[in-house]
């Protein structure tokens, strides 16, 4: 027989809209009773608060790993999008995600991946159909259709992309967006899909006028795609259409918070209380239909004790009436699980990567802090011995992309704006097909560092020419099986070393993760080439 549970504190009635002084009864996992009460408390009872996009391969913890990180800031479930492993390992790694998060009480709600590979354009570990999205459809621990990345198919009408939204509609589960910049004609056509959500937008015109086409906000502050800032006025005017994600939270930002830390800084602009949790709540709740508690009588038992309504620094986090964060410690059970994976390819050589010169100017990426979106510039090489080589002074970087999932030859590129003075650094983690991605100062530096990630069979490098710091993420090459606290020392370990080589961009690492997504404008390299994406067609490395 369950024990009945008194919480006491300032409830935070988002439904209501109004904050009192309260006695909560908990029995059975759901709330029995909320009494009113004359005694004054210090601390705020919340609800759970929920990632309204996210994908949890990024903090490179498996779920339950995840979740244990999670629940110190108060996060109690996830609209996850298990499209990262899907790339690697189809649909055994959906299925992976999805029986490693039944470990924990944690309140996962997995989507079924719409693009993998995302595009026709790479080369990924697998690929999921639309007879395997049907079926995914049906299953009861798919919750959606997670993002369909390729807007072109939706706007032009690709047989196979049609196919896929068909079969979530046939079953009415929502569908997930990923359409940056899209607006006009062409955003009518995709919103005419039933495409119900965005986390793709980075100014305030753009979203408006996705809402009008009944689209809503998921204003995203992740690891490196940073869009609060120019987002944030959405809680003023358009409250009820706007949820709160990270997309990609790297596990060094994971332990230090997560959605409370978004709302922190939205109350501390001004934004009305009530409709900022909501944003972290209700909104989600009600887009999704989570089984996920608003503090109301019946109600899952999904609870956060706040210190204050400043810092929203978590006391208690409850999830179906069970504690499982309390000052300082996490009270949710370590699991042990097995690492799948898919690494086939060999080591490269120096030969591999050499640029011979065609007397031609470049197009050179220009990557931006803060932002998935790149720019590009058309400059003079540098040349040596009659190869292009990167130029430190210039802050031209050489970039590599080589195919994990087989042998092939790698592609090269050239980048600005990592600003590397020594050294490499390397990853396993490439959005979306997740083949091996480097970046560096000489040939001999990339070798180095790419090859240390194939021994590894996955993980991250940062090599600064007299030592290798490496993350082995043995988990399909993006995620551990270690604890959040030990991946995030080694991750902070890998970050500070590409930080003393000279990088100024606050997020290095996933920043270059994201140079190979073919999918977010406007020069990117992916393991077929260099591919511009307002054409969405490879390119020339060399122009006239």
């Amino acid at each position: 027989m369950d024990r009945e549970q008194m919480i006491s504190g300032k409830l935070v009635d988002v439904v209501a809209r109004r904050t009192y002084n309260a006695q909560i009864t908990i029995y059975n996992g759901k709330i029995r009773s909320i009494v009113e009460v004359k005694e004054e408390y210090e601390n705020y009872i919340l609800p759970g608060l929920i990632d309204a996009h996210v994908h949890i391969e990024s903090s490179m913890l498996i779920p339950t790993g995840f979740a244990r990180a999670a629940v110190r800031n108060g996060t109690v479930a996830t609209v996850s999008d298990p499209h990262e492993i899907a790339n690697v390992m189809g649909l055994k790694g959906v299925e992976y995600m999805i029986e490693n998060g039944k470990k924990s009480p944690f309140k996962f709600y997995f989507g079924a991946p719409s693009c993998v590979p995302a595009t026709p354009f790479e080369t990924s570990g697998a690929e999921i159909n639309s007879d395997d999205i049907k079926r995914l459809m049906y299953n009861p621990d798919i919750y959606y259709l997670a993002e369909m990345m390729n807007f072109p198919g939706v706007i032009y009408g690709d047989k196979e992309v049609l196919k896929k939204i068909s079969c979530a509609h046939e079953v009415n589960k929502p569908i997930d967006g990923h359409a940056p910049g899209l607006t006009g004609e062409g955003l009518e056509k995709y919103a005419a899909q039933k495409i119900t959500t965005d986390h793709e937008c980075t100014t305030v015109e753009e979203a408006i006028q996705k809402i009008k086409k009944g689209i809503k906000i998921q204003i995203r502050e992740g690891s490196a795609a940073k869009d609060f800032e120019n987002l944030f006025p959405l809680l003023n005017t358009h409250p009820g259409k706007v949820m709160f994600c990270t997309d990609d939270c790297h596990p060094d930002d994971l332990v230090k918070g997560h959605i409370n830390k978004i709302i922190a800084r939205a109350i501390a602009k001004g934004a009305d209380l009530y409709d900022v949790i909501s944003a972290a709540t209700i909104n989600p709740i009600k887009h999704y239909q989570l089984n996920v508690g608003l503090l109301q009588l019946g109600d899952p038992a999904d609870i956060v004790i706040v210190k204050d309504l400043v810092g929203f620094d978590v006391e208690r986090t409850y999830i179906d009436g069970k504690l499982v964060f309390e000052n300082g410690e996490v009270l949710l059970e370590k699991k042990e699980e097995k690492a799948i994976n898919n690494f086939k390819c060999k080591p490269i050589n120096e030969e591999d990567i050499c640029v011979p010169n065609l007397n031609k100017k470049i197009q050179v990426i220009v990557a931006k802090d803060g932002d998935l979106l790149t720019g590009k510039e058309i400059l003079e090489p540098t040349v040596e011995n009659d190869f292009v080589i990167g130029d430190i002074d210039r802050d031209i970087l050489k970039i590599v992309v080589v195919n994990r999932y087989r042998n092939s030859k790698p592609q090269v590129g050239f980048i600005k704006n990592f600003k590397l003075k020594k050294g490499a650094i390397a990853g396993s983690i490439a959005h979306d097909s997740h083949n091996i991605i480097a970046i560096g100062t000489s040939d001999k530096n990339i070798v180095t560092a790419v090859n240390k990630v194939i021994e590894n069979t996955g993980g991250i490098v940062a090599y600064d020419e007299s030592e290798l710091t490496a993350l082995k993420l043995d988990v399909a090459g993006l995620m551990s099986t270690q604890e959040a606290s030990e991946v995030a020392e080694t991750y902070h370990k890998v970050h500070s070393k590409s930080k003393e080589m000279g990088s100024e961009l606050t997020a290095p690492f996933m920043t270059m993760a994201f140079m190979a997504l073919l999918v977010i404008p406007e020069l990117k390299i992916g393991d077929k080439g260099l591919f511009d994406v307002t054409k969405f067609d490879f390119t020339s490395l060399f122009v006239e």
